[in-house]
């Protein structure tokens, strides 16, 4: 099964194409060149946007006008080739990449998103409940690293990419493929404009 598979929910967009569970290429970029991603990523793998089977999205949380840029991407060419769509949740997607780590993405105004008692939840970072020596991964981690590791957590170099949700683990996480306007985002607060 040759999957694409993308996520535009934090500030480093990622997308992967996967065959039956071998890596044929993956590209991190910024949103707004997915598009560009997708063909180069057709073109490295040796195929053609008809020869794929299904496509695997990051729903969020993360940036409204992020998962908006997938989301709405990823009905695209769903519609236009005629496949099914799988929605992972980019939490998720981060804790794949690091067994046994927090996933924390900046929510900015100063809020994370993260998964505390195997909900997620956004809240402000001094109330991320952790275990001392525990290991915090994602853009929230990197931005909140002093706070997080005055309450005794861990957080890997800035480079290090277990901070970014790798979408290769999307396609590993998907679960559910059908139409893709039944893919629903995760916000898990009210957006700006709605305020």
């Amino acid at each position: 099964m040759l999957t694409l598979a993308f996520d535009t929910a934090t500030d480093v967009a990622t997308a992967a194409l996967v065959d039956d569970g071998e890596v044929l290429g993956e590209r991190t970029t910024r949103a707004v060149r997915l598009l560009e991603d997708v063909d180069a990523l057709l073109r490295q793998g040796g195929a053609r946007a008809r020869d794929l089977d299904r496509i695997a999205v990051g729903v969020g949380p993360g940036s409204f006008t992020g998962v908006r840029i997938g989301l709405a991407t990823a009905r695209g060419l769903a519609l236009a080739l005629d496949l099914p769509v799988a929605g992972v949740s980019t939490l998720d997607a981060l804790a794949a990449g690091a067994p046994d780590a927090v996933p924390v993405i900046d929510a900015k105004r100063r809020e994370v998103f993260a998964v505390m008692g195997g909900e997620p939840l956004c809240v402000a970072p001094a109330e991320l409940e952790l275990e001392p020596g525990a290991v915090c991964v994602g853009d929230g981690a990197v931005r909140y690293r002093g706070l997080l590791e005055e309450k005794g957590a861990e957080v890997p170099p800035d480079g290090d990419e277990r901070h970014l949700p790798r979408a290769r683990f999307h396609v590993q996480l998907a679960s559910g493929y059908g139409p893709a306007e039944a893919v629903e985002p995760l916000y898990l607060r009210v957006p700006d404009a709605d305020r």
